[in-house]
């Protein structure tokens, strides 16, 4: 008998607008290893949704009447068991609601603008339990930190338990480079950037690269225009 194929990452689009549904969906489901399972117009009953469709991803549009993406989002991730990973669709780079939705635990965001091909590049990039996080994003996320109160110029007593390596790899992670651009700048091998990535989030309890970038700003170790 020969190797089973793989399963296709099956993904769930929420979103108000019933042409970026319909796009988003003919788009996903053209691709080897993808299946879309189901559409929603909002996040209302977002838990029975996921509970049902099982998704491995959810595209979840930031901003929507009646229960908005934000809360969604925080729902889905409070689930019980291993609840899928969320993308937040969003139309601005600069959207306010960005922070606060990596802070809930969303993986990554996408640009409603951006390509087809960064579209199906981002659903298969967070099913393999990476985070995505384009520079754009990135310079939104500083943005939003370069607005807020002065912090404190020293790291968190929290990054302590991190290696001077793994520091250096956690500045670069929170400029949004990818573990090839890191590899290349410290000049080390990719997998040995994964490794560092994947030990400092378990030293750090955080879930995914995305919550790397927050505690990067949030503890000081990275500053605005850095």
């Amino acid at each position: 008998m020969g190797t089973p194929p793989p399963s296709s990452i099956r993904v769930l689009i929420v979103d108000d607008q019933s042409m970026i549904r319909g796009g988003f969906e003919a788009l996903l489901d053209a691709q080897d290893g993808i299946e879309v399972v189901g559409t929603a117009a909002d996040g209302a009953g977002i838990t029975g949704t996921v509970r049902h469709l099982r998704p491995d991803v959810v595209l979840m549009d930031i901003r929507m009447p009646h229960v908005g993406g934000l809360d969604a989002t925080r729902e889905v991730l409070a689930m019980p068991g291993t609840p899928p990973k969320i993308i937040m669709l969003t139309t601005f780079d600069a959207d306010e609601y960005v922070f606060a939705a990596l802070r809930a635990g969303a993986s990554g965001f996408l640009l409603k603008d951006s390509t087809p091909e960064d579209l199906v590049h981002a659903v298969r990039v967070v099913a393999d339990g990476d985070s995505l996080l384009a520079p754009r994003v990135t310079r939104a996320l500083i943005a939003d930190f370069v607005a807020r109160p002065e912090r404190s110029a020293r790291p968190d007593p929290s990054l302590s338990a991190l290696t001077e390596r793994e520091l250096d790899v956690l500045r670069l992670v929170a400029q949004g480079r990818s573990n090839r651009e890191i590899a290349e700048e410290l000049v080390m091998a990719e997998q040995t950037v994964k490794s560092h990535v994947s030990r400092m989030l378990s030293k750090l309890g955080l879930r995914d690269r995305t919550q790397l970038v927050v505690a990067a700003y949030e503890s000081g170790l990275v500053r605005p225009g850095q």
